[in-house]
């Protein structure tokens, strides 16, 4: 246990990435990703082997494009683990059993370390949609890929129903590892462990309250209630946003955030240019500025070359996410006939 799953993902990071070897340690990240990892990669030294997975697919992940990332790693770096971040953030994608059974036979061949950001499982939308971990999806493939491939498993009860985003809390599982290197870590683990709050609803999470129990009823009509926010918020957001001029936004399959795409008049990029911001930068600081609204540029997950994204979270209100969407469709129309 520690205090989140990306202090667990930094601490895995520090025994994959030999910081004073040459070429340096490589991981296959995606992009779009959340940064925290790709901080704690570069702080130990190790290089990001950017993926990109495909946004007109449903940010679907690719194995030609795993192979294209590692080829153009080749006298770079030296790669050794595939980060996969699923159900996605920023992307709100799931991935489907055949895609992770491929990850897992491309780390096999490549000899890669696999780690899989698992923190919103919990969070999966859309009839036909389903989370299944790569634990289970490598134990089903059997021999030998369930006796040979090394997964870390990242899991944390700050990106569910239990404590989104306060309380802090994560675990890791490991699969295949030499015992004498679980010792190790446990030992790292065990002088960075969570605050009591934390821990607290780890436990939860991993025990929730069964029926029969006395605390079972409270329980199960607040997960209902959140539940039925976030079916709302899903469904709901798509709609308004693609409905509007210049915004794009994939359906939502899992997580906490959407992540439309912003397709910019050249006028707004100029501007964005003359003020030293990259575009999306500078639509999220109108956003708050003229509509209140706080949200989070593409460019800090990265993105691809041209292409205009931002972030924002649908764990709120269904009132509050009305206002949200009555601000944001407000001033997005005007900003578009501003830089038109």
């Amino acid at each position: 246990m520690a205090s989140g799953s990306q202090r667990s993902i930094a601490t895995i990071l520090t025994l994959l990435v030999n910081s004073a070897g040459s070429p340096p340690s490589g991981v296959l990240t995606p992009v779009p990703s959340y940064p925290s990892g790709n901080n704690a990669l570069l702080g130990l030294g190790g290089a990001i082997v950017p993926y990109y997975l495909k946004e007109e697919q449903g940010w679907e992940l690719q194995i030609d494009e795993l192979r294209r990332a590692l080829q153009a790693a080749k006298g770079v770096c030296n790669p050794v683990a595939l980060y996969v971040i699923n159900p996605g953030n920023p992307t709100g994608h799931v991935q489907s059993r055949k895609s992770m059974e491929e990850v897992i036979q491309f780390v096999s061949e490549e000899k890669l370390f696999l780690l899989a950001d698992e923190v919103y499982q919990e969070v999966v939308f859309g009839e036909g949609t389903e989370f299944i971990s790569y634990k289970r999806i490598l134990a089903e493939m059997g021999p030998p890929f369930s006796d040979t491939v090394e997964l870390a498993s990242f899991h944390s009860a700050s990106k569910g129903f239990m404590g989104e985003c306060g309380l802090r809390g994560g675990y890791v599982e490991l699969v295949n590892l030499d015992p004498t290197i679980i010792e190790y870590i446990s030992t790292l683990f065990s002088i960075d462990n969570s605050t009591v709050t934390g821990q607290m609803a780890l436990d939860l999470m991993v025990n929730h309250p069964q029926p029969g129990d006395p605390s079972y009823p409270l329980y199960n009509e607040e997960r209902q209630s959140m539940w039925a926010m976030l079916v709302h918020n899903v469904t709901r957001i798509p709609e308004v946003l693609n409905s509007l001029p210049g915004l794009r936004c994939q359906p939502v399959k899992g997580g906490s955030y959407v992540f439309p795409r912003l397709f910019l008049p050249p006028g707004a990029i100029q501007k964005a240019k003359e003020v030293g911001m990259q575009p999306d930068h500078f639509y999220c600081s109108r956003l708050v500025e003229e509509a209140g609204l706080c949200v989070g540029p593409g460019c800090e997950h990265g993105l691809q070359e041209g292409n205009h994204h931002f972030r924002f979270c649908i764990m709120t209100s269904v009132d509050t996410m009305e206002e949200i969407l009555r601000r944001l469709t407000s001033f997005h129309i005007q900003f578009m006939k501003d830089f038109s």
